[in-house]
């Protein structure tokens, strides 16, 4: 396929998603849709809008600010859908609100569900903080200070990244075991496969999105690669002779600075396919064989459910409830899926490693769906996370 070919793709892009608690966030330019699936088979959805501030403000569009503004406005994405779909699934309604709860409802307007999700993603910030930022500077520091040989701040950067990647690594590994986690990474995988699906211009069904490759150059995991990659970089500007918990301050001041290139360089990557953009992006795609695994067909109709949704223009006639129930029923068999999922991995080896979205037709089946000549805004491009 020639380049021309592929830039003329309007599929590539258009939506981005992430992987919730039995269910996918789908957006596509200011739509957002959310589909769960409940314990006893049914289909919870919810339809949103969301206009990013780089829309509604030019300023926040330049170049290197965008890629900060996207990376908060995600972040927000992100925790706003986790506790949606938490909410959608009836969590909260298990158990019977007790007084403190109804007081807390009726002062703040959010559950003890609501509260523990923020003290959660503080205590979250502040763990990151600890083990990406003091941990492997005050190690650096601390060899660099054993050894006359080291004083370089290219070793503090150098050794303190590595650090920093392994430690990434680590903790996904770790979570990886949890039951409930790699059911989210099932889920994680389902909306890899419908988006690799769509792009392709495959019809979207379970069993078309159950034939393509559930690794994806756009994931959030491979922007966070990305970030620690170009920190090594980056931080070797930060002078090791000063104390590690100053040097550790300047680091998470540049933070923004290091997201706002990393931003840059995905954008760039996505146009262009050379030796630097696949060596950047070799480690995210490898590390989403982790952080996604292969679904049954009745996770890929959630994601096809939310994908659709946030696409109301190209799908106007779609019923979330009539499709998604039914593919439900239909693959009450998941568990001998599961089983079988191995078996659909070798077709998209190509893209898996290479990361070219070119690759997505040639993992799938051809096919002559038409697609829609009205591209969502970029803003829905990129994806949420794992």
């Amino acid at each position: 396929m020639s380049r021309n070919k592929k830039q003329k793709n309007p599929r590539l892009g258009r939506v981005g998603g992430e992987a919730l608690i039995e269910g996918v966030m789908m957006r596509c330019g200011e739509n957002v849709a959310i589909s769960v699936r409940r314990d006893d088979g049914s289909v919870n959805v919810k339809k949103t809008k969301y206009v990013s501030l780089r829309q509604r403000n030019k300023f926040f569009n330049i170049p290197i600010i965008r890629g900060v503004v996207s990376f908060i406005e995600s972040m927000k994405m992100s925790f706003s859908s986790l506790s949606d779909s938490a909410e959608m699934l009836g969590i909260d309604e298990e158990m019977e609100e007790t007084k403190f709860e109804r007081w807390m409802r009726e002062k703040f307007g959010k559950g003890v569900l609501d509260l523990a999700m923020w003290i959660g993603g503080a205590l979250g910030i502040i763990l990151a903080i600890g083990l990406f930022a003091l941990l492997p500077t005050y190690l650096a520091n601390l060899i660099k200070g054993a050894s006359p040989n080291l004083e370089h701040s290219w070793f503090v950067s150098l050794f303190s990244g590595v650090l920093r990647i392994v430690i990434f690594v680590g903790y996904i590994c770790l979570v990886s075991m949890m039951k409930e986690i790699r059911r989210t990474f099932e889920y994680h995988g389902a909306e890899h496969k419908s988006i690799a699906c769509y792009e392709s211009g495959l019809e979207l069904t379970p069993e078309n999105a159950k034939t393509c490759t559930r690794f994806h150059p756009r994931c959030g995991t491979s922007f966070i690669f990305v970030i620690l990659i170009l920190s090594i970089l980056i931080y070797t500007i930060v002078p090791s002779t000063w104390p590690w918990y100053f040097q550790s301050l300047l680091k998470i001041g540049m933070l923004p600075l290091v997201m706002g290139i990393s931003f840059e360089y995905l954008i760039y990557a996505g146009k262009h396919e050379n030796v630097l953009t696949k060596i950047l992006s070799a480690p995210g795609l490898w590390m989403q064989r982790i952080t996604t695994r292969e679904p049954d067909l009745s996770e890929l109709a959630i994601a096809i459910t939310s994908l659709k949704l946030s696409m109301p223009d190209e799908f106007p006639d779609f019923d979330p409830q009539t499709y998604s129930e039914a593919k439900g029923k239909a693959a009450d068999g998941g568990a001998e899926a599961h089983d079988e999922r191995d078996n659909t991995e070798a077709s998209a080896e190509a893209y898996n490693e290479s990361g070219n979205t070119e690759n997505v037709a040639e993992a799938c089946e051809s096919s002559d769906a038409e697609v829609s000549a009205e591209p969502c805004d970029e803003s829905g491009s990129t994806e949420a996370g794992a």
